[in-house]
């Protein structure tokens, strides 16, 4: 566990539930003062208390120790608006459609921010008949390669995962697709609006 509770979440928690620190110390089975030293950083509630202290203050105990509340913020979600989330431990990937608190063995994850790719991990894309061919030239070893390669639309997520030693490329559905993403395990998340090849009578074109 990467994180832990705080005084001031709790206090601004309880505060926006309209309890008073004896009523909150009512419902957890502990002393008043017990929450004030909470409150006060001087001390931490025992590890036994996050589960009743989070159903306490009416929200999970993931948002309790990431000292955020998400819930009711996905009314208006964008599946293209949406965030990545990698674990460094397991490399797991996880794909939100609003905001959300991940975590993943025992870590809360971030959620990455694509940088704009450049010519080490730019996702070349040709039409092939209705799908999308996409190559990256980059690396495939063991220590460093392209993770995965997504296609993000409207309507959803194409997502293909990759391997060390495999090849760096993937097919998608070309309906809709926006934004494509190259997921490089040292130097991270990269995005590129789709450029189009497309071969014609022996001629190849592109346009953006």
């Amino acid at each position: 566990m990467d994180k832990y509770v705080t005084g001031a979440v709790i206090r601004r928690l309880r505060e926006s539930k309209k309890m008073t620190q004896e009523e909150l110390a009512d419902r957890l089975f502990v002393s008043g003062k017990a929450v004030s030293k909470w409150e006060t950083g001087q001390g931490f509630p025992d590890i036994s208390l996050l589960e009743p202290l989070a159903k306490a203050l009416d929200i999970s105990v993931i948002e309790l120790l990431s000292g955020e509340d998400v819930r009711n913020r996905n009314h208006s979600s964008n599946i293209a608006k949406g965030s990545f989330y990698v674990c460094p431990v397991c490399g797991n990937v996880i794909r939100t459609i609003g905001e959300a608190v991940i975590s993943c063995c025992g870590i809360t994850l971030p959620a990455l921010t694509a940088d704009e790719a450049d010519e080490d991990h730019f996702p070349k894309t040709e039409i092939v008949e209705d799908e999308y061919y996409v190559t990256v030239d980059h690396p495939m070893t063991k220590d460093h390669y392209i993770s995965f390669l997504a296609a993000v639309s409207d309507q959803g997520v194409q997502f293909v995962k990759l391997y060390p030693e495999s090849a760096a490329e993937a097919r998608f559905s070309i309906r809709h697709v926006s934004e494509l993403y190259a997921y490089c395990n040292r130097h991270g998340l990269f995005s590129v609006k789709p450029r189009i090849r497309k071969k014609t009578a022996g001629l190849c074109r592109e346009r953006l």
